[in-house]
């Protein structure tokens, strides 16, 4: 071989290892995390704050590293192909597209990419020059490029000019969290409290409340005794008190103020004005977000509101632990399940109330009933079936078999839910 083909050759392989550089670069650019290199750079870090600012421009990026890289592939092949039609003729482009596969694949694609997406932050951070360099001498025609391409596709109803991604911030975190929880990285308590923090957005009083008909109140027209006697025997520390009508609320008593005032007036029931211990009711909407009440409840220094429909109807109640409680769950033993009406059976079916709201359920037995049209069991099976099932009825859907236990009235208080997996593993 002469000393001009080991030129040509030293050349070629000089592009291939250009090229892959190319192609690591925008993979571990990429793949890099968005917010450790946001987290660096706030710590100082000058390559880190690069980084952040080419993937701001992830679309510009890409390109530049595309068209260097495809400049590249072209010159390597076409000095290949050169060379192997002066050696062997018209076969030299068969041996040129062979050759140049190969080592385009294995040292231009796959191994830079391997190498590159293993620890993405940290090459990131050694490509980053190279990158910005790159993109200030290729960046107006990777402009151009995406001019065009935008253009072109917006002749098909295709618009990319906003560059937005279809999936919200919160979306995209509930996304990586359930991922993370799949692969073991996340366990199954902090994905729920994640999740129950991104929800609080998306969730009104309506859905978490205590519903009127399950909420301790006491009228303040009975005698001093028996509604002391009430408030001291509830487990709540605070109950609403009303008058002529259970949803005519007048105000809210705080146990802790009526021991104050026993205390105050020597055990002398007789002295006490049960009015004078309430405060003052906070009436909010049902349509309220937990996001908003949450905030409403901190700025207030609050702990209880009375919730009410459009007409000022009486729904329920909600409290800021109810809040609380959609993050963190609730304070149960670890073998337990941490819902209330909720009893599992040796069967694998499980005994729940009607009243058990959906979203616990799913948190504590890691289902996926939805909860948009109904937020209890009871009426998630009224809503599928659109009657009111009678008992011993059954139905099957969302992958689970519902059994009706028990009816009052036009109330379904009681089913059987048993996961059809059980079903299959026991007809086997």
């Amino acid at each position: 071989m002469t000393l001009e083909i080991w030129i040509f050759c030293g050349v070629i392989f000089g592009l291939i290892l250009i090229s892959g550089l190319f192609a690591g670069s925008e993979t571990a650019l990429t793949a890099a995390s968005r917010a450790r290199m946001h987290r660096l750079a706030n710590r100082g870090d000058s390559r880190a704050k690069i980084v952040a600012n080419l993937i701001e421009k992830r679309d510009r990026l890409i390109g530049v590293m595309l068209i260097g890289n495809n400049l590249i592939n072209i010159l390597a092949s076409s000095l290949t192909t050169s060379m192997l039609l002066d050696l062997f003729g018209q076969a030299g482009v068969a041996y040129a597209t062979a050759i140049m596969t190969v080592m385009l694949v294995i040292f231009a694609e796959v191994l830079p990419k391997s190498w590159a997406v293993a620890s993405p932050d940290r090459h990131a951070l050694a490509l980053v020059r190279f990158a910005q360099g790159t993109v200030f001498v290729l960046g107006p025609i990777s402009d151009l490029v995406n001019w065009i391409v935008r253009k072109m596709l917006g002749a098909f109803g295709i618009n990319l000019a906003a560059g937005t991604s279809m999936l919200s911030a919160q979306e995209e975190l509930r996304g990586a969290v359930e991922l993370l929880h799949k692969e073991g990285s996340v366990v199954k308590g902090d994905r729920d409290q994640i999740g129950g923090l991104l929800d609080l957005r998306e969730l009104e009083v309506y859905d978490v409340m205590i519903h009127r008909t399950d909420m301790d109140s006491v009228n303040a027209d009975d005698p001093v005794e028996t509604v002391i006697g009430e408030i001291l025997a509830s487990h709540h520390t605070r109950i609403p008190v009303w008058k002529g009508a259970s949803d005519n609320i007048v105000g809210v008593v705080h146990a802790k103020d009526l021991v104050r005032a026993i205390r105050d007036a020597d055990r002398d029931f007789a002295k006490i004005n049960i009015m004078k211990v309430a405060t003052k009711p906070w009436f909010v909407p049902d349509t309220t977000t937990l996001q908003d009440q949450l905030n409403a409840f901190l700025r207030r220094k609050a702990h209880i509101a009375i919730v009410v429909d459009e007409y000022g109807d009486v729904q329920g109640l909600i409290t800021l632990e109810d809040i609380l409680e959609e993050i963190v769950g609730d304070i149960a033993d670890e073998h337990d399940i941490d819902v209330q009406g909720c009893r599992p059976q040796p069967d694998g079916s499980v005994l729940v109330d009607g009243s058990v709201p959906i979203r616990d359920l799913n948190r504590a037995l890691d289902w996926n009933l939805p909860d948009a049209e109904a937020t209890t069991i009871a009426g998630l099976v009224i809503h599928e079936t659109q009657s009111i099932p009678k008992e011993k009825q059954a139905f099957t859907f969302h992958g689970k078999r519902f059994t009706i236990l028990r009816r009052e009235k036009n109330r379904i208080t009681r089913l059987r839910i048993r996961p059809l997996e059980d079903d299959k593993a026991e007809s086997r």
